[in-house]
């Protein structure tokens, strides 16, 4: 085991970027076996010249194999890949045995469409700007068509005509950029959109609802630090050494941290995913996390107008969060001192490339962990808490998404998520409005700056939780605390309890939040017990959240009916992984959990898997113009009844730290 030190500006200054090895059944798979991965297929034969790979990933093995696996056994090494013919709008699925060299299983799936590629950022621009309707469009606004920029989308809503079609399709968003300026999204060219056949490489139609005057080209809304009239006193220097080293250890994508043992990995579609995750308590490492995941993610804009009702982004399904995952800078996106890993994917065309930097790995200290002073005795105990940070960004568009597993000295897990970039601007004629809105532009938004309103919208995240608490057979429990009516039990009306009811069954696990009983949820071993005669078990505990404001028959709540609870519980079953289905892109009805659930099966004693959905209600505001500031949300895992007592009792008490000359002291 490899001592990863951090990199560290000043007199301890020490780095470390381990190198990725294949180790374990659930390591990402590495550029040697990407390459392999290709050319079986070309060899095997089936694979139509010019397809493209919207997905290439590990296969991840059965999770009872997984289990049963020790060091020093055979690796089942597969690849799972989604290969697209665009020409002849064909999509297919192929396992690859990377250890025979052979294809074990091809599929063609039949009337889906995989997520927006890479390359579909940047091709349809070329057509769109080439389509002499567009020249028309430009003018009669009077631009200057090579100060347009052309953003992609995923089609979105589908009307009859374009469902019919079963093309692939693309929307194309119009922004005006001329020369010197870099942020074009406070400048929209609104009423404007075109639909291009990505097999045809043409514009199939193009909405053109009226001139909407663009806001006239000037510095302000650009983003650099040039662009301000003025700069606050710059900060005084804020740093964190390690001079002793940092207390994690890294080997490839296996991670110990105090009593945390962690597996993880990058995925290009879920992102950032944990494996096996288990506290070592008492030299036993208990498990609790077979695997956690961002299983999707959608964000419903709330304007009915023509050239508006339609976008609702799947940031998973239609374009896939590990991917377009930034390189991360110490200093910037992460602190100075953090581990930054890199990440191996294929390109759209099956090449490996190596996204670097994309994870950054880091403790953070975080104000009190416990503490209690005594006034008889004067006994003053107190224990700084340290936290392990497991994070990366990405950028989806106009928005941007800092996602964090965070890990505790307490035993807890938690997701943190930072919203932050540019709202999706609408292009307005009034150039000011009174009041806080209800009426003209401001009815489905807000007037963030001259001629821009930013329209209200959600955002819904689901994670996948496959929780084995101290093993595999568990049950699920909800919480609910009620007060206790006043009479001769409770005559000061003070009292209430916490009422445990378990949820039997995938039907009965479909819950909502409820602030009034401070409802939180909690997944039980069935059979162990602490030393208390307490089931083990790790409690989920809500944070920000939101129901969704969509019409229950509206198109893309039938196509993402993960938001129609925030909670849900299945069976495990191999291949259940994400919450709006694999191929949602393009999609008219719900394929997962709607689905899955029908049967109802037994949640008692079983391997189970808890679906968290929270979402974020976005009612813009001014002071989030023309770049907003973080927005922090997510939920916690605190174990519950897991430990016996406290397990953060045995944390030292004496920390290191500078005294005003500088030197360390204890």
């Amino acid at each position: 085991m490899k001592k990863t030190l951090a990199l560290l500006l000043g007199a301890y200054l020490w780095a470390a970027t381990p190198a990725f090895s294949q180790e374990h059944p659930l390591d990402p798979l590495s550029e040697a076996e990407l390459n392999t991965m290709v050319q079986v297929l070309k060899d095997d034969g089936r694979l139509p010249e010019g397809s493209l790979y919207p997905i290439a990933v590990l296969n991840e093995p059965p999770k009872k194999e997984v289990l049963a696996w020790k060091p020093g056994d055979p690796l089942k090494r597969e690849a799972f890949v989604v290969a697209l013919d665009r020409k002849a709008n064909k999509t297919f699925e192929a396992v690859v045995d990377l250890s025979d060299g052979k294809v074990v299983s091809w599929k063609h799936i039949p009337d889906v469409q995989p997520g927006v590629l890479v390359e579909e950022f940047e091709s349809p621009r070329k057509v769109v700007l080439a389509d002499p309707r567009v020249h028309a469009a430009i003018e009669k606004r009077g631009l200057k068509l090579e100060e347009v920029q052309v953003d992609t989308w995923a089609s979105g809503i589908l009307d009859d005509e374009e469902r019919a079609s079963g093309a692939r399709l693309l929307r194309c968003l119009f922004y005006h950029r001329p020369p010197g300026h870099k942020n074009p999204h406070h400048r929209p060219i609104e009423g404007l959109v075109a639909v291009v056949d990505l097999a045809k490489d043409e514009v199939v139609q193009l909405v053109d609802t009226g001139v909407v005057p663009t806001v006239p080209a000037s510095k302000k809304g650009e983003l650099d630090e040039s662009a301000q009239p003025s700069l606050r006193e710059k900060p005084s220097t804020l740093s964190c050494a390690f001079p002793e080293g940092v207390g994690f250890e890294l080997d490839g994508n296996y991670l110990e941290w105090e009593k945390w043992r962690i597996r993880f990995g990058m995925h290009p579609r879920e992102g950032l995913v944990l494996y096996d995750v288990r506290y070592k308590d008492g030299g036993v490492e208990r498990p609790i996390l077979y695997r956690g995941s961002l299983s999707e993610m959608v964000v419903p804009y709330g304007d009915p107008d023509q050239n508006w009702s339609w976008r609702n982004a799947f940031d998973l399904g239609e374009y896939g969060v590990g991917r377009l995952a930034n390189t991360l800078r110490l200093g910037l996106d992460a602190p100075i001192y953090a581990t930054l890993v890199d990440s191996t994917f294929a390109d759209d065309f099956g090449k490996p490339y190596v996204q670097k930097n994309s994870v950054a790995i880091y403790e953070r200290e975080s104000g009190l962990l416990w503490k209690h002073y005594d006034f008889d005795s004067g006994q003053d105990e107190t224990r700084r808490a340290r936290w392990l940070y497991l994070t990366y960004v990405a950028t989806i568009g106009n928005y941007d998404y800092a996602l964090s597993w965070v890990f505790g000295q307490d035993g807890s897990i938690s997701v943190k998520g930072q919203l932050t970039g540019i709202v999706l601007p609408k292009g307005v004629a009034e150039d000011r409005v009174e009041g806080l809105g209800g009426t003209g532009v401001e009815r489905y938004g807000r007037l963030v700056g001259p001629r821009v309103v930013a329209p209200n919208h959600q955002h819904f995240f689901n994670f996948r939780l496959d929780l084995d608490v101290d093993g595999t057979d568990n049950r699920l429990y909800e919480i609910n605390n009620q007060a206790v009516e006043m009479g001769p039990k409770n005559p000061m009306g003070n009292a209430f309890v916490m009422n445990v009811s378990q949820l039997g069954t995938e039907k009965e696990a479909q819950r909502h939040m409820d602030m009034r009983t401070a409802r939180a949820w909690v997944v039980a071993n069935a059979e162990k017990t602490n030393a208390l005669g307490d089931p083990t078990g790790y409690m989920l505990i809500p944070m920000e959240n939101s129901f969704p404001y969509l019409h229950p028959e509206a198109p893309v709540r039938k196509r993402a009916g993960f938001i129609n609870a925030h909670l849900w519980g299945t069976k495990y079953e191999e291949g259940q992984m994400n919450a709006a289905g694999y191929y949602p892109n393009q999609s008219t009805e719900d394929t997962a959990l709607a689905v899955w659930t029908k049967d109802d099966a037994s949640l008692d004693k079983e391997d189970l898997v808890v679906w968290y959905t929270f979402g974020v209600t976005h009612n813009p505001r001014p002071e989030e113009w023309p770049v907003m500031n973080s927005h922090n949300t997510g939920f916690k895992l605190v174990p519950n009844g897991f430990f016996s007592e406290n397990p953060a009792m045995d944390i030292p008490a004496t920390y290191s730290y500078p005294d005003q000359e500088g030197s360390l002291e204890k």
